[in-house]
């Protein structure tokens, strides 16, 4: 546990000593300000920040990519991943750990859009339910913590950074349009898309419906990804 803490915080502050993760934070909040501003303060609606969480998986899909690229490729390409490779340290050790350091960065990068809710609840009458922005700011967590996944897999098995950007979004992108559009399926491909679809789920999150199947294939999802990319970094070590 020592060593997985000591990679999740050299991780987590290694994003704050390269513009790549300036750069990211910078894209999320220009992105979230740019809806919350246009769509919510500007729209004339009632205040609520439904659309912002509905839109949240589009929102992290090309910043996710961006921060874990590097997490394995990084190190794969200049070689300091050797010493680490034959450390005592075990393999999901360092999985996790590099996972949870840039999950901390994530929860970082995310922070700053508090403001938005405490915004709403300063100037609309009447004041926001508080129950939707919970709900919604949970299904960013774990809509994050699935992204995540993705990239640290797609990172753990290529020592090219811009493969792993691209291998991440190009994914994430076609799991989401696949499992979204149904029409014109097989009446058992349509079942299965809509059992592995993030949008319904999402939707639910927006409107402060937390269903505990949501969290469960979420972090099931996230754990599935994780979990083969501990047997890609595992398979690097027997070579």
């Amino acid at each position: 546990m020592k060593a997985l803490w000591a990679i999740a915080t050299r991780e987590f502050r290694s994003f704050f000593r390269i513009p790549l993760g300036w750069v990211a934070v910078s894209l999320y909040l220009f992105l979230a300000g740019l809806i919350f501003a246009e769509r919510i303060l500007i729209s004339g609606e009632p205040s609520s920040l439904r659309y912002f969480f509905g839109v949240s998986g589009f929102l992290l899909l090309p910043v996710v990519p961006a921060v874990s690229m590097r997490l394995f490729s990084e190190e794969l390409k200049s070689g300091t991943i050797e010493p680490l490779m034959t450390s005592p340290v075990g393999d999901a050790s360092i999985v996790l750990g590099k996972f949870l350091g840039a999950a901390m960065f994530l929860v970082a990068m995310v922070l700053p859009t508090l403001a938005y809710p405490a915004i709403l609840m300063a100037v609309s009458d009447p004041r926001p339910d508080p129950g939707p922005i919970f709900a919604g700011y949970l299904s960013l967590a774990l809509l994050g913590l699935v992204y995540l996944a993705v990239g640290t897999l797609a990172s753990a098995l290529t020592s090219n950074q811009t493969l792993a950007f691209l291998g991440t979004f190009l994914f994430l992108l076609l799991y989401t349009l696949v499992t979204s559009d149904i029409v014109g399926l097989p009446p058992w491909a349509a079942r299965w898309a809509a059992e592995l679809s993030l949008g319904p789920r999402l939707v639910d999150f927006a409107k402060g419906v937390i269903d505990s199947s949501h969290v469960v294939f979420l972090l099931s999802l996230a754990s599935f990804f994780l979990l083969l990319a501990y047997v890609a970094v595992q398979t690097r070590r027997w070579r």
